[in-house]
């Protein structure tokens, strides 16, 4: 099975790795074959998933203005895992939880179907040369397989700096069974998002944020 990601090596700074040694028995959940019983991670039955989260700050800022609402985070960069439980310790945060894994087999593997309120997929890798766009994440059939872990009406937001992205993204998500298009086309900014460094980044070279806001029909 392709990968949807790299592993880029960048630095662990000590305060990251001291984080993570200390704090990851607390807050990583392994990978499992199984499926999650969820009531025995979170307090509360409200569940979204973030795939691939960065530093984490935005996920941390998030979760911090929702303490009702529980945060899966899945990651496979170890320097933002870190980075995101310096933010957990930081700021007293019990409703995050990490998996250090690939996405595509955590969603198959350890997500039961019908269980997620919602799906955050924030400046996924863009893979912009075309020989790497397979490896591109929001695609079919995978983006059937998020579908299916959500609850009906629950959503998948995703939202990128890459135009071919976007509109590779949006027609995807149209064409994934069950998944309604809450807006005509794009989607206009979510006030209660925080932005990213990867949106700054974005920002910085000029490219235009597409936003895609996608909801599973409660049929």
């Amino acid at each position: 099975m392709l990968k949807s990601y790299v592993i880029r090596i960048g630095r662990f700074t000590p305060a990251q790795k001291k984080a993570y040694d200390l704090l990851s028995d607390q807050f990583l959940l392994p990978f499992s074959e199984e499926k999650l019983d969820f009531s025995q991670v979170f307090k509360g039955e409200n569940i979204i998933m973030e795939i691939g989260f960065g530093t984490g700050f935005a996920t941390a800022q998030i979760a911090q203005a929702n303490p009702d609402k529980n945060y899966l985070g899945i990651e496979v960069h170890k320097p933002g895992i870190g980075c995101l439980l310096r933010e957990i310790e930081k700021y007293n945060l019990n409703n995050i939880r990490i998996i250090e894994y690939d996405v595509v087999h955590v969603a198959e593997k350890m997500i039961p179907q019908g269980c997620l309120d919602a799906i955050h997929v924030f400046f996924p890798d863009p893979w912009p040369k075309k020989r790497h766009h397979k490896r591109r994440l929001m695609q079919r059939p995978f983006t059937q397989t998020l579908t299916n872990c959500l609850k009906p009406a629950g959503y998948i937001y995703m939202v990128t700096d890459w135009e071919d992205y976007a509109l590779s993204a949006l027609e995807e998500l149209t064409a994934t069974d069950k998944l309604l298009n809450a807006y005509e086309s794009f989607a206009p900014p979510q006030e209660w998002r925080p932005k990213t460094r990867f949106e700054q980044k974005g920002l910085d070279k000029e490219h235009m944020i597409k936003e895609l806001f996608f909801v599973k029909s409660p049929h």
